[in-house]
């Protein structure tokens, strides 16, 4: 190959390299829309999970948001119980691993979530009490567990590219000691329940194929 003939070919790599590159994966922090209202979720690699706030049986929509904006899909909810829901889209969304482990007292954690297209993550550190079963989570400035907090992801891992889904937010909880001491936690499903995408998404993977359309790389 002479190098006119290798300049046009190394131009057009480029061009295709960089198109490529506006289309990375990039939060898997998702919004799932129903008529009665809109939930944050996470898309896992195993497929989507949320709590079902709003969304437990129907047609919804999804939006998740990939390195160049977000991306509309149309979904139908599926129960995987436990409280959780999943819902199949057309194309792969931008994902993140799960966390299988029961971390100890005084973990740090990452929660994240959305507001609309703005993003907001809080840090905060994982408590446990003899009195109730799984994570909980200390209460902070920012962190509440109040109802737009609800389902958003909390994750272990220092930058997003390695973060892995520990859980979600799903409320909160006040305790009561024999002295009368009160102690408020934020409660988090999770990650004893995740197995349950998992048997889900592997099942999913059998039966169909992503779809791979041009306004998705």
């Amino acid at each position: 190959m002479t190098q006119a003939t290798l300049l046009p070919w190394l131009l057009a790599a480029a061009l295709c390299a960089s198109c490529v590159s506006t289309k990375e994966l990039a939060d898997p922090t998702i919004l799932v829309h129903s008529p009665s209202g809109t939930e944050l979720g996470v898309s896992t690699e195993y497929g989507t999970v949320f709590l079902g706030r709003f969304a437990r049986g129907g047609e919804i929509d999804v939006t998740a948001w990939f390195g160049d904006g977000p991306s509309l899909e149309s979904s139908v909810v599926e129960p995987l119980g436990a409280g959780l829901f999943t819902a199949e889209t057309e194309i792969r969304l931008p994902a993140v691993r799960l966390a299988f482990h029961q971390p100890q007292n005084g973990a740090p954690v990452i929660v994240r979530g959305r507001n609309g297209a703005n993003v907001w993550s809080l840090e905060a550190a994982v408590r446990t009490d003899p009195r109730v079963d799984g994570i909980l989570l200390r209460p902070t400035g920012g962190l509440k567990g109040s109802e737009e907090q609800i389902g958003a992801g909390v994750f272990i891992g220092e930058e997003l590219e390695d973060y892995r889904l520990l859980g979600l937010v799903s409320g909160r909880i006040e305790l009561v000691d024999a002295a009368g001491a009160v102690t408020e936690y934020v409660t988090v499903v999770g990650p004893t329940d995740l197995w349950r995408i998992v048997a889900h998404g592997r099942d999913l993977q059998r039966k169909t194929r992503w779809v791979y359309r041009e306004d998705i790389l």
